[in-house]
């Protein structure tokens, strides 16, 4: 299935609250905090209907507890998916080109969860880079909104140039 990207649309930001009471009867007391991140999460960019959510929570060994319940919710669980101490589910849309969501669950606190929030932060408060950001994305689809293959290399040295503005900034 292709990959596409979207103009903003304020439903993320409800998709995203919708989704947070699920997440916070899965999680129980473990959870900390939920945070929307990711291109959804800024509003007037480009990006692929998947809302991004960061889970802090207080332990990996509670998180990973919380995988049968997340199961249950409709989420797959897939361990740390490449990112070590992540805990990384997806749950598709419904349908096709219905909104999915991705869960990025860390320990609170931890630098992988900082950066995710610092960069997203970062692009709120420029929305000149946000602009930059959206275009680079737009310059990497077709007309119908298709990403191409390598879409994630080509977009990579933009982000961690953003993360480290953005880490640099809040530090």
């Amino acid at each position: 299935m292709a990959k596409v990207i979207r103009p903003y649309h304020p439903r993320w930001k409800l998709a995203f609250e919708a989704e947070a009471p699920v997440l916070e009867a899965c999680f129980g007391e473990s959870l900390v905090a939920l945070h929307h991140i990711g291109s959804t999460a800024i509003p007037g960019i480009m990006a692929k209907p998947i809302i991004d959510i960061l889970v802090e929570a207080t332990s990996l060994a509670s998180i990973d507890a919380c995988a049968a319940a997340m199961t249950q919710a409709g989420y797959q669980a897939r361990g740390e998916y490449g990112v070590p101490g992540r805990r990384y589910f997806s749950k598709p849309g419904e349908s096709a080109g219905a909104l999915g969501f991705h869960v990025h669950a860390f320990l609170q606190g931890s630098p992988q969860a900082v950066r995710h929030l610092c960069f997203r932060d970062y692009l709120l408060m420029r929305p000149d880079m946000a602009e930059e950001y959206s275009a680079l994305k737009l310059s990497m689809s077709d007309q119908f909104g298709v990403l191409e293959p390598d879409y994630q290399e080509r977009k990579a040295s933009f982000v961690e140039h953003i993360e480290s503005l953005a880490l640099a900034h809040f530090a």
